[in-house]
């Protein structure tokens, strides 16, 4: 399984990301431009030695990855309808995060509608940090698979 992080903005939100990836075995893919350099001692902070171990990659274009990949992929957003619990993961599947200010490009909707999941929340919020939300998705996937590695 991998986490992908679309334009991330706040480098403690990728940095705790990391240690959640790093702790269950999951890759990160983060899409350029990043909000930060990767250099930054907040990430690396947040991160501490967690980098260490987690497979990273950095793309510059979501659009035609997703074309090129063969892994099953699902986005998260607070306007999609369908629950993260609805759904099967496998461990190819790629967890697509959009930038903690400005989300997902509408364009992905429109395209792919069928693969957007939504973590339950209060009607009147508007969404949840992005690290817990990589973390409840994470480990419901992992859950599903009986948490091997």
């Amino acid at each position: 399984m991998k986490v992908v992080l679309f334009e991330p903005q706040i480098p403690q939100n990728t940095g705790n990301i990391v240690r959640t990836c790093s702790v269950t075995g999951c890759g990160l893919i983060l899409v350029e431009p990043l909000g930060f350099s990767t250099a930054s001692r907040h990430l690396k902070r947040a991160g501490l030695d967690y980098w260490e171990g987690v497979n990273l990659m950095k793309i510059d274009n979501l659009d035609t990855f997703l074309e090129e990949t063969s892994d099953p992929f699902w986005f998260f957003s607070s306007k999609a309808k369908v629950n993260y619990t609805d759904v099967s993961f496998t461990s190819r599947d790629l967890l697509i995060f959009g930038s903690e200010t400005s989300g997902l490009p509408a364009h992905f909707e429109q395209k792919y509608s069928k693969r957007f999941l939504r973590l339950p929340m209060q009607n009147d919020k508007r969404c949840l940090n992005l690290a817990t939300s990589a973390g409840i998705a994470v480990y419901e996937a992992w859950r599903q698979q009986g948490f091997q590695s």
